[in-house]
C-alpha cells in the first residue's frame, strides 16, 4: 500500500502548522523548508482548508494555521480526506472491469488489510507526531525554531 505523494505533502503541511501554532505561516516557507514546490503545495493547503483543517487568512500578516488543535486531527481522517482512492485493485473500484471477480477471494482480503490500517492510523492525532520529545528534532530537520507550551524556544 502507498500513499499519494499530494496526501503526503497534505500531512507534511499540518505538520510544520503544528510545530508553527504561534503565529501564521506561508507556502513559501513551508515549500523551502520541505524543498518541494509552492504550485504543489498550493493545491495542497486548498483542499486542506475545503475540509477545515487549515485556516487561510488572506492580506499582510496572512498566513495559514491549523483550524484545530492538533490532538483533534485524526491522521487517519486526514488520509481519508486526501487520499483520491484507496481502492487498491481492479476488484474494488466501481467500474470493476476484473473477469475473476466473482471466483476471487482478493477483494476481501485486500479490503480486510485497508480496513485495518485505517483502524491503526485511527488510533493517532497529529498531537501523537507533534509529541513534545520530537518536536525539537522536528523543528531542527526543517530549521524553525519550535516553541514549546510555555512559549520558550525548546532547544
Amino acid at each position: 500500500m502507498r500513499l499519494t505523494q499530494y496526501t503526503d505533502y497534505s500531512l507534511r503541511v499540518l505538520i510544520y502548522l503544528g510545530l508553527q501554532s504561534d503565529r501564521r505561516c506561508t507556502i513559501r516557507e513551508i515549500s523551502d523548508a520541505y524543498g518541494i514546490s509552492r504550485n504543489h503545495l498550493m493545491k495542497v493547503v486548498q483542499q486542506l482548508v475545503a475540509e477545515g483543517y487549515v485556516e487561510s487568512t488572506r492580506g499582510v500578516g496572512g498566513g495559514l494555521t491549523l483550524a484545530h488543535a492538533p490532538d483533534r486531527l485524526g491522521v487517519g481522517d486526514v488520509i481519508r480526506a486526501m487520499e483520491p482512492d484507496m481502492s487498491l485493485v481492479e476488484c474494488m473500484r466501481p467500474n470493476n472491469e476484473c473477469v475473476i471477480t466473482g471466483a476471487c477471494r482478493l477483494h476481501g482480503m485486500l479490503a480486510e488489510a485497508r480496513d485495518a490500517f485505517y483502524e491503526v492510523l485511527d488510533r493517532y492525532t497529529l498531537a501523537d507526531i507533534l509529541d513534545q520529545r520530537m518536536t525539537e528534532r522536528l523543528g531542527a530537520a526543517l530549521g524553525i525554531r519550535v516553541l514549546g507550551p510555555s512559549g520558550a524556544a525548546s532547544g
